[in-house]
Formats: structure tokens, sequence, C-alpha cells
């Protein structure tokens, strides 16, 4: 017990010290020659951070990363079909299919793929 003690004391100190001397040695002004330069993308740091972004893009990242997702849910099905039958695994992996077929017809509905307005 007395081992695990001084170790997690002995790991606060050296962690606390490192801490210290961080906060000493570095440098911090509000005027960092870094933060005061544009980005790569041209952005000027100084203005809003909260500036309007396209929705389109936003749902259009949405759907890739919902497909992406599911894309690697389907993916261990071929393994499984050698460990199942056949039927079983047909109406599994077409079921899941359909779910996906729906859920885009939806988003092609309500005009969430068009990308002008």
């Amino acid at each position: 017990m007395l081992k695990i003690m001084t170790s997690i004391v002995l790991s606060l100190i050296i962690s606390m010290a490192l801490i210290m001397i961080c906060s000493i040695i570095s440098k911090k002004s509000k005027n960092n020659r870094e933060k005061m330069t544009p980005f790569e993308c041209g952005f000027d740091p100084k203005s809003s951070s909260r500036m309007p972004f396209s929705m389109q893009f936003f749902m259009i990242a949405i759907i890739f990363l919902i497909f992406d997702v599911e894309i690697i849910i389907i993916l261990p099905t071929i393994k499984i079909m050698q460990m199942s039958e056949l039927s079983m695994w047909f109406i599994t992996t077409s079921t899941f299919i359909i779910i996906l077929a729906m859920g885009l017809y939806h988003e092609w509905k309500n005009g969430i793929l068009e990308w002008s307005n």
C-alpha cells in the first residue's frame, strides 16, 4: 500500500512541477504574430468565429457520414454469409438495404440533396 501511495504522490509532484515549468517558460501574449495572420484558407481571424456556413455542405457531410457508417456495418455480412444460412443472410441484408434506400428516398423527397434552392 505504501508503494502505491508513494507512486501516486510522486506522479502528482512530477506532473505539477512540469505544469508550473511550462507555464513559466511559455510565452503568452495577446497579440501573437501567428494569431494575427490569416489562416491558410484566407479567413480573417479577428472577425466573428460564428461565420455563416452553407447548410447544404453540412447536410451532405452528415449524409456522407451516415452512409459511411452503414457501409462499415454492411462489410462484415460477407463473412457472416459463410457462417449462416443463405436465406437468413439474404433477408437480413435485403432489409438493411431497403431501410437505407427508404432513408435516401426520404432525404431526396425533403430536398436535402438539392444543391441550389
